[in-house]
């Protein structure tokens, strides 16, 4: 099923929302100063192309053990850089490609995946995207630690 999800994405819109990605990847590598950004515009690439069966994941709920503050403020800067930059486009089209496949009753799953892709595209670094599996089990294991 998450096969199929994907192509019928990929066909209503997802080719589009993934080249965006694409394009602010190779813009923030050619952009020096925005390198940092690279890594998480390549996770979210990943997202975009195929967002069933995957699932963006914090850094922190991932690597609990590896939370920083120092890296916590780092990343909120460069979320911010990101926003400026590239963030509000990226989330525009993929609202647009939503309402879009919205209207076609056979791309509601997409058009509500791509819902939740807008979501990350304002705020991505230290996201990892990660098989749904591997999400649900950091975070039972967060949730074992904790209580």
């Amino acid at each position: 099923m998450r096969t199929v999800l994907n192509v019928l994405n990929f066909v209503l819109g997802g080719f589009f929302t993934t080249l965006g990605w694409l394009i602010a990847t190779f813009f923030s590598v050619v952009l020096i100063f925005t390198l940092p950004l690279t890594r998480s515009c390549w996770e979210i690439t990943k997202i975009s192309l195929l967002p069933f069966g995957n699932e963006a994941i914090h850094i922190d709920e991932l690597y609990p053990e590896k939370s920083n503050a120092l890296l916590a403020a780092g990343g909120s800067l460069l979320n911010i850089v990101w926003l400026i930059l590239f963030g509000w486009w990226l989330c525009l089209s993929h609202i647009v490609a939503g309402i879009a496949q919205c209207i076609t009753i056979i791309g509601i799953p997409v058009g509500i995946a791509n819902f939740k892709i807008a979501a990350i595209a304002l705020w991505p670094v230290g996201r990892r995207v990660v098989p749904v599996e591997v999400a649900q089990q950091a975070r039972i294991e967060n949730a074992r630690r904790r209580f």
